[in-house]
C-alpha cells in the first residue's frame, strides 16, 4: 500500500549538516503519520523523530532534540529530516517509516507498518 525510499545520507564531519528525504509512493501518503528511526551496528533500532498526518505536530528523541527537524510535504509525498550539529554518535542507518495511527508520540517500531530500505549516515570526528 505504501512504499518508502530514503535518500540524502552520506559522510559528514562532526558539527556538519545533512538533510534526509523519504519519498512515498501512492496517493494515500497524507493518511499516515511518519517517523524516522535509526540503527547503529550492534544496537536496536531507535526512534528519532515523528510527525502527524497534517505536519502540525512533531516530536523527537531527547538525543536529537534541538538539532534535528522533521517536516513533510504531502503534495510531494515526501518527508524530510534536517540534521544539524551532527555528532559521531549519530552514525547509523536511518529509516523512514509510516504509521496508520493518529495518536501522538508514536515511538515504537511496532507502531509503524511500512519501512524504507535505509540510508547510511556517517559522522566523523
Amino acid at each position: 500500500q505504501v512504499q518508502l525510499v530514503e535518500s540524502g545520507g552520506g559522510l559528514v564531519q562532526a558539527g556538519g549538516s545533512l538533510r534526509l528525504s523519504c519519498a512515498a509512493s501512492g496517493r494515500t501518503f497524507s493518511s499516515y503519520a511518519m517517523g524516522w528511526f535509526r540503527q547503529a551496528p550492534g544496537k536496536e533500532r531507535e526512534f528519532v523523530a515523528g510527525i502527524s498526518w497534517s505536519g502540525g505536530s512533531t516530536y523527537y528523541a531527547d538525543s536529537v532534540k534541538g538539532r534535528f527537524t522533521i517536516s513533510r510535504d504531502n503534495a510531494k509525498n515526501t518527508v524530510y529530516l534536517q540534521m544539524n550539529s551532527l555528532k559521531p554518535e549519530d552514525t547509523a542507518v536511518y529509516y523512514c517509516a509510516a504509521s496508520p495511527y493518529g495518536s501522538h508520540w508514536l515511538t515504537r517500531v511496532r507502531e509503524y507498518d511500512y519501512w524504507g530500505q535505509g540510508t547510511q549516515v556517517t559522522v566523523s570526528s
